[in-house]
């Protein structure tokens, strides 16, 4: 067993492979890390569509084609509009599976109702829809690095039908 075989982007990678599935990403406080760590693994190509790393309101707007409404009404760190931008990312790109993750990495950008460290991740496959949220309590990079893992790990359940 080599020393990465463990790692969520390999298993990710491995299933996605073995059920002959693929996945897209949109991110936005992570920045690219998922899309970084998944393409880390030799022959992601064979599963990985790409990814759209859209950090502004506007950009998940025009270019995803979030609905401006949803971004308005509840924000680009919400339930809403995480599931819309793995919605919308999965058909942009044409794959199996859609993966989003939105949040505050701080140090600042928190309201009273969303704190530093807010994250929310979705996930959309055929007749399932996933999110997950979660509130971490490190630095930004600290907060990036648990968010993209914890959005490698959702896929990683989900393909391994853990949820």
């Amino acid at each position: 067993m080599s020393e990465h075989e463990g790692d969520a982007e390999v298993v990710v990678g491995r299933l996605l492979k073995d059920r002959g599935l693929t996945l897209a990403v949109a991110e936005s406080c992570t920045g690219g890390l998922v899309g970084a760590r998944i393409t880390d693994v030799p022959g992601s190509s064979e599963y990985y569509r790409g990814s759209v790393v859209a950090y502004a309101s506007d950009v998940k707007e025009r270019v995803l084609g979030v609905n401006g409404e949803i971004l308005r009404l509840h924000g680009a760190v919400s339930e809403p509009t995480v599931i819309e931008m793995a919605r919308r990312v999965r058909r942009l790109m044409d794959a199996d599976l859609g993966l989003a993750v939105t949040g505050i990495a701080g140090p600042g950008g928190a309201t009273a109702d969303k704190p530093v460290g807010l994250v929310y991740i979705g996930l959309v496959a055929p007749g399932c829809e996933l999110v997950k949220r979660l509130v971490w309590e490190g630095d930004r990079r600290q907060n990036r690095t648990w968010s993209a893992d914890a959005a490698l790990h959702l896929v990683r359940a989900y393909l391994e039908e853990e949820l």
